[in-house]
């Protein structure tokens, strides 16, 4: 019976140590390289700050009576696409109207849809930027316009099904640059 009763008492004291812990969770930690920013040169009626670093401007386009402008982000797998109008007397609110039905049309996928008024009175810059939270297909939108001559919208897509936790990184350092696109724009005619 020792034999027997020895080994058993011996492996409840040796087995009775520290409880085990659960390893703390890992996040992934990415960095991103400090914005140096450039005048990006356009045949278009504006001037913007853009990104040298990580962005990439590519040809323009043209359909009608819109111009467009593609923002890349090679590394981020991101684009910013921008759509430029002319204002005339009476299609600044379908404009207005069309870039917030634009945004509105990922409430769907959307956890919420913040909105930020922006106004440059001194250079005629006046604009608005959403940012949107959730897994939906455009993280930021935003337009900006003199309300006379000038509309010009934008949006943020990534390559990639949205996942808003694994995106969340990029589009907060896009943001930032989007916020400067806004603040650097300037119209050609003055």
């Amino acid at each position: 019976m020792k034999r027997i009763i020895l080994p058993i008492m011996s492996l409840f004291i040796l087995g009775c140590g520290n409880d085990p812990l659960p390893k703390p969770k890992g996040y992934l930690r990415l960095e991103y390289p400090e914005a140096e920013y450039k005048k990006a040169s356009s045949s278009l009626p504006f001037t913007f700050d853009k990104n040298t670093l990580l962005a990439s401007t590519s040809k323009e386009k043209s359909s009608g009576n819109v111009k467009g402008l593609d923002v890349k982000y090679p590394s981020l797998k991101a684009t910013i696409y921008l759509s430029y109008k002319k204002v005339n007397n009476d299609n600044l609110d379908s404009l207005l109207r069309d870039a917030q039905n634009l945004t509105q049309k990922h409430t769907m996928k959307a956890d919420e849809i913040t909105y930020k008024p922006f106004e440059n009175p001194k250079d005629k810059v006046f604009g608005m930027l959403y940012e949107v939270g959730g897994d939906a297909a455009s993280q930021s939108q935003f337009y900006v316009t003199d309300s006379t001559k000038h509309f010009l919208s934008g949006s943020l897509y990534f390559y990639t099904k949205p996942n808003y936790d694994s995106i969340y990184p990029a589009s907060e350092y896009l943001k930032k640059d989007i916020k400067r696109l806004m603040e650097s724009i300037r119209w050609k005619d003055k």
